[in-house]
């Protein structure tokens, strides 16, 4: 066993300037993720779930916090990628004065142990290439062991719970806390590398045959067919990434504490599953046919709710866990010096009123496409109307999750008005019992309110929070879910005050962050998912030209293999927040859809 010395390498120690977030791409297995960067560098990995430690958190430090690149050894003088058609099959060609090569990245599906699988393969002449593994475990806080396997097949790393074992088709060699290696790729050369996790009181993870993995992810991913073609085809296949296979939930984002400001303190993890963004997922899954995904999460909305309904949380572990404390890798340098680096999310204390209309739409549009609408899953449904009876008058912290202390937030009153009438449709469609009378008083008392309390005459638009003059682009939400017509006044009036005085440079921000009290320094990039409902309202305005203008430049917002962040700054044209967001590609499916519907609801 070989021992890595603190003296050879430290967490936080290195190098490592990070790229830019969109010079990322997305590794999946609907078990956990990985980022690999245009260089070749795979900069964060969690293992064995999207929530575990990461094993490789350069993306949150330095390369000595968990790294693995393979690249030419050579100067590279053009670089091009793409995912493989249908696929999260990552294929990057690396072209140098000597020859090209291409390096196929990809989380395998089906594997017993999770395997990240990387294939070299020739494409002209002859290329020198070098490999360098930096495994850190708990966040690249942890140092591992390094040992030869008693086969000699490869080397291990173990620290704690975890165990990676690497193997080869090429000679490695340990050099103080890495392993490495120098190999030459001729012609059409294939060499394969797979790194495989296991537990580290059980025995090493088996061998994997890199090139049947190919054949059967390949075989997973295309017969996974995203429901749609052209634009969204991308999205779905990012969506589907998403979602946690053993358990059905689906987490927001696979990372953690990629800033909303540059250099900022708006960075939060993203690794959990939020009702909100989940149920929404599950309504954007439903459009393109996946019944499948959709009858998965209820079961696990069923597991995680269960109990004592005033216990429902805005968001869960991917089990359904409730505590998920929030604390600080103080360690961790933060993507390019944003700090803090946040593990856990306190947002799973506050009451978010909306998620109460977000799961009900979701489970009825679910019914409605055919899963069976009746037994625990009405059971469920009518206690969560028996608690937002109780509850949708007070202030909450609304889906905008702020710190600032809690408000009686537009949007959260209309997607409670929203949980009301799903349920009264849900009952008169199916013939589900229910105390259906009260609930249309309850619901009309709600829109009234809102009306009364939500709406500006002197501005002539919907407000953010009862008594306040601030925008909020959750108002763009309001014809999108049926509250108003969009054709009415008050709705005209508040796209008209959203699109003069809540853009910059033509896109949307959530509010503005110097007029809110969030709780947090002012400053952010736009929200791309708030774009997208623009273009919705826009199409459903019959304003369809200036839909499709504006979905197309969002289209180019995206990276080389279509991926999106959760906000982007107009000003230094750079991707910001986690990445990649179901929130923006969810977001984008929908408008899509709804480009090519009427100018009606």
């Amino acid at each position: 066993m070989r021992q890595t010395g603190r003296d050879t390498a430290s967490p936080g120690a290195g190098g490592l300037i990070q790229p830019d977030i969109a010079d990322y791409a997305l590794l999946g297995d609907c078990r956990s993720a990985a980022l690999v960067s245009r260089a070749g560098s795979v900069d964060w990995l969690c293992w064995p779930r999207f929530d575990s430690p990461a094993c490789f958190a350069a993306l949150l430090g330095t390369d000595q916090n968990g790294s693995w690149r393979i690249a030419p050894a050579e100067p590279v003088l053009r670089v091009s990628r793409a995912y493989r058609p249908g696929t999260l099959i990552l294929e990057t060609l690396f072209e140098t004065a000597a020859g090209s090569v291409a390096v196929l990245d990809f989380l395998a599906a089906g594997t017993a142990a999770p395997s990240l699988v990387r294939i070299v393969e020739g494409r002209a002449g002859q290329v020198r290439l070098s490999l360098t593994l930096l495994p850190r475990f708990d966040y690249g806080s942890a140092l591992p062991w390094l040992s030869d396997l008693p086969d000699g097949s490869g080397i291990a790393a173990m620290a704690g719970p975890d165990r990676v074992v690497l193997r080869a088709g090429t000679e490695l060699r340990v050099q103080g806390a890495e392993i490495a290696a120098d190999f030459q790729i001729a012609g059409r050369d294939r060499v394969a590398f797979v790194l495989s996790h296991g537990a580290s009181h059980l025995p090493p993870p088996d061998a994997v045959d890199a090139h049947a993995e190919l054949a059967r992810t390949t075989a997973f991913w295309t017969g996974w067919h995203a429901g749609a073609d052209g634009e969204a085809a991308q999205s779905l296949r990012t969506l589907r990434a998403m979602i946690h296979a053993p358990t059905g939930g689906i987490v927001a984002a696979p990372t953690t504490s990629l800033p909303e400001r540059p250099g900022g303190t708006r960075n939060w993890d993203y690794r959990f599953c939020w009702l909100r963004d989940s149920a929404l997922t599950v309504r954007t899954l439903l459009r393109a046919g996946h019944t499948a995904e959709a009858a998965a999460w209820r079961d696990w909305l069923l597991r995680a709710a269960a109990g004592d309904v005033a216990q429902v949380q805005a968001l869960y572990g991917l089990a359904g866990e409730r505590r998920l404390p929030e604390w600080e890798a103080g360690w961790l340098s933060g993507y390019r010096g944003a700090r803090p680096v946040r593990i856990g999310n306190g947002a799973a204390g506050q009451l978010q009123i909306d998620v109460f209309g977000e799961v009900m739409d979701a489970l009825h549009q679910a019914a409605l496409a055919g899963l069976p609408p009746g037994g625990d899953i009405w059971e469920l449904q009518r206690a969560l109307l028996a608690r937002l009876e109780t509850i949708w008058t007070e202030p909450d912290e609304g889906i905008w999750e702020v710190r600032g202390g809690r408000q009686h937030f537009t949007y959260s009153k209309v997607m409670a008005w929203v949980a009301f009438d799903r349920a009264i449709a849900s009952a008169r469609s199916f013939s589900l019992p229910g105390p259906v009378d009260r609930w249309r008083a309850i619901r009309d008392r709600i829109h009234a309110t809102v009306l009364r309390e939500g709406y500006d005459a002197t501005r002539g638009s919907f407000v953010q929070s009862f008594g306040s003059r601030n925008l909020d682009a959750s108002l763009l939400q309001l014809p999108l879910v049926g509250f108003l017509p969009a054709d009415d006044p008050r709705i005209a009036g508040t796209i008209a005050a959203i699109e003069q005085d809540l853009t910059e440079d033509g896109l949307v921000l959530r509010y503005r962050s110097e007029d809110t009290k969030d709780g947090l320094p002012a400053g952010e990039g736009v929200f791309l998912a708030c774009s997208f409902w623009l273009v919705e309202v826009m199409a459903l305005q019959g304003r369809r030209e200036a839909a499709g203008k504006l979905f197309e430049r969002l289209l180019g917002l995206r990276n080389d293999v279509g991926l999106l962040a959760e906000e982007y700054d107009p000003r230094t044209a750079k991707l910001l927040g986690n990445f990649p967001q179901a929130f923006s590609h969810l977001a984008l499916a929908d408008a899509a859809w709804r480009l090519t519907r009427p100018a009606t609801r």
